[in-house]
């Protein structure tokens, strides 16, 4: 839900916001080390959105690029994608960890250009940012999108694997979710538009982990969670498969400019992707566990992750 709901700022604030985001990147930088001695090696400033998922990546690519010798500055909950892409654009940061369908959607004013074919939508968004200085890099598998969830008991029970398995029965399941999901078109009005469902109750959650809870009290029977919520990690919850391809693709992309990528060339290209393959839908349900449960920090969270991978060293 979380990229579903266009956050729009006047333009008189948002031309507010954008003259001091060099003074956000100057004072609220975080785990940067000393000034590069070559100015041939700029400093790499990775940045990320105001939301902890977003952390743990901006702190797993710069973990990662630093342990490989490149100068990295981490800037930690720069602001919604409204400050972060024209940030971006404008080289006050250098790379974010971005969504697919959420950011080419943006480029295009929040049309809904992006589709559930992750190729076809990466491949728009690389032509979107062609002219912006933004290169976006190979994809993750992994991908934060709403997602539809029912207990895993009733998964069983009723040999539920698709959304669309649940028209017959829609009528006698209560749904819950977000108070705003029934007027969004990837929440409750695109599963009346697209699956036909019309649910006996729709229920408001006042959180992720409410819903997550009241599914397995029995108190809904259906929930929206995005696919890598941490409230998924170690309970008995079970995704439902879009099977209408109702959501777009929201992989995990990297977002670089090119001076960054003409400057470092194709070994940096390289390294990215090699920690973007081997990030998973199942690892940010995981890492978004650790720190949404457990209190654990984001830092902490993604060095756990590399080097389980053999990406740090």
């Amino acid at each position: 839900m979380r990229r579903d709901r266009a956050t729009t700022l006047a333009p008189r604030v948002l031309v507010a916001v954008l003259t001091v985001v060099g003074l956000l990147v100057a004072g609220c930088s975080a785990d940067s080390g000393p000034p590069p001695e070559d100015p041939r090696r700029p400093t790499i400033t990775v940045t990320s959105f105001d939301f902890p998922e977003s952390e743990i990546l901006a702190e797993l690519y710069g973990q990662a690029l630093r342990s490989r010798g490149y100068p990295v500055e981490v800037i930690r909950r720069l602001g919604p994608r409204e400050i972060v892409e024209p940030a971006l654009e404008q080289g006050r940061v250098d790379l974010v960890a971005a969504y697919l369908g959420s950011s080419l959607n943006f480029l295009y004013d929040q049309q809904r250009v992006a589709t559930a074919d992750a190729r076809a939508t990466h491949a728009l968004l690389v032509q979107a940012l062609a002219g912006r200085g933004i290169t976006a890099l190979g994809f993750a598998s992994a991908q934060d999108r709403n997602g539809y969830v029912i207990t895993g008991d009733a998964a069983r029970r009723r040999q539920l694997r698709h959304l669309s398995d649940l028209k017959p029965i829609a009528g006698q399941l209560t749904f819950g979710g977000p108070p705003e999901c029934p007027e969004r078109a990837l929440c409750l009005r695109g599963l009346r538009d697209v699956y036909g469902l019309e649910f006996k109750r729709f229920e408001p959650m006042a959180s992720r982990r409410t819903t997550a809870d009241a599914l397995e009290a029995g108190e809904i029977d259906l929930g929206m969670l995005e696919t890598t919520n941490g409230n998924l990690a170690g309970r008995d919850l079970v995704q439902l498969e879009d099977d209408r391809r109702l959501q777009p693709a929201e992989n995990v992309v990297p977002l670089v400019r090119n001076e960054i990528i003409a400057v470092y060339g194709s070994a940096l290209v390289r390294f990215v992707d090699s920690v973007t393959t081997q990030l998973t839908t199942a690892d940010l349900v995981q890492m978004n566990g650790r720190t949404e449960q457990e209190g654990a920090e984001p830092a902490v969270v993604a060095a756990a992750w590399l080097r389980g991978h053999a990406l740090t060293r």
